[in-house]
């Protein structure tokens, strides 16, 4: 049975007619922390479902992102499996495509639920495709495709930006998480203060007093050093953790400005091997 924790978007199909194929969208959320960001681990995740389910395994090509994301294909006899992980937000977006019945789905998700180590799974569609049937049947199938109303469906954004400009806010808060970092820079007051005046003049900032960077905790866990740099659009902040080499990174602005060039740009610069990061809209 597929594990309880698996939810269906919409009504089941049910269809009369002879379809040439079935295809599945599941969402993996709150996988585990490090378990989209191996590129290896994640085509073992694909094959091991795919090897799992029954299905007929062809051949598999996956690509890892810099600094992180992965996307992969495993090509099956009966079709295929895709992927693309957001590491940065636990996140998997998997595509199951079969022409034939010998797959066994639920194996195939449960399997993709216990590697991804996945806590909320929710499958999104669940469609028949390549729908053959009586000539009159084909036609009003074609008809509910020109009646749709694309303008007015509702659909989530692709764009920060666009979401931005469509929803108005005072400004962008954006949290990123950088684990694994340089120790040695981490630990150097000034490389944090010549990191704040690069990223400034990235997302083209203006620095409003000078940026302070203080060493404090006398707790091992919190020891570090903060860092604080106000800017004409609001604020960007910053802690150090030396217990875990951990950059904890606040840029908070009424302008707006790409988040994941921030996350990115931080990432290399303190040469993290991966990253989370969290986005809010402030109104």
């Amino acid at each position: 049975m597929l594990d309880k924790n698996i939810k269906f978007v919409g009504d089941s199909q049910q269809d009369t007619c002879f379809a040439l194929g079935r295809q599945l969208t599941i969402e993996y959320y709150e996988c585990g922390v490090k378990a989209l960001l191996d590129k290896d681990r994640v085509e073992k995740t694909l094959l091991k479902a795919a090897k799992e389910s029954g299905a007929t395994i062809i051949s598999s090509l996956f690509h890892k992102f810099d600094p992180q994301g992965i996307s992969g294909v495993v090509v099956i006899a009966e079709s295929h499996f895709t992927v693309h992980a957001w590491p940065e937000h636990d996140y998997a977006a998997v595509d199951i495509f079969t022409c034939g019945d010998s797959i066994n789905l639920e194996v195939a998700i449960n399997s993709m639920k216990n590697s991804f180590e996945s806590e909320n799974v929710v499958i999104s569609s669940d469609q028949n495709r390549g729908v053959i049937s009586k000539p009159f049947e084909q036609k009003n199938v074609g008809q509910s495709i020109k009646n749709l109303d694309i303008k007015n469906s509702k659909i989530y954004p692709i764009s920060w930006k666009k979401e931005y400009e469509r929803k108005n806010p005072w400004g962008v808060l954006t949290s990123v998480d950088i684990y694994e970092s340089d120790p040695q820079i981490i630990r150097d007051a000034k490389s944090i203060e010549r990191f704040v005046y690069k990223l400034c003049d990235l997302i083209d900032m203006k620095r409003f007093g000078e940026c302070q960077v203080v060493h404090f905790g006398e707790d091992e866990k919190v020891e570090g050093f903060s860092m604080t740099q106000l800017i004409e659009t609001s604020l960007i902040s910053g802690h150090f953790a030396n217990a875990s080499n951990t950059v904890y990174l606040d840029v908070f602005s009424c302008k707006f400005y790409e988040p994941r060039e921030i996350a990115e740009f931080a990432t290399s610069f303190f040469k993290g091997d991966y990253y989370k990061m969290q986005i809010a809209l402030r109104q």
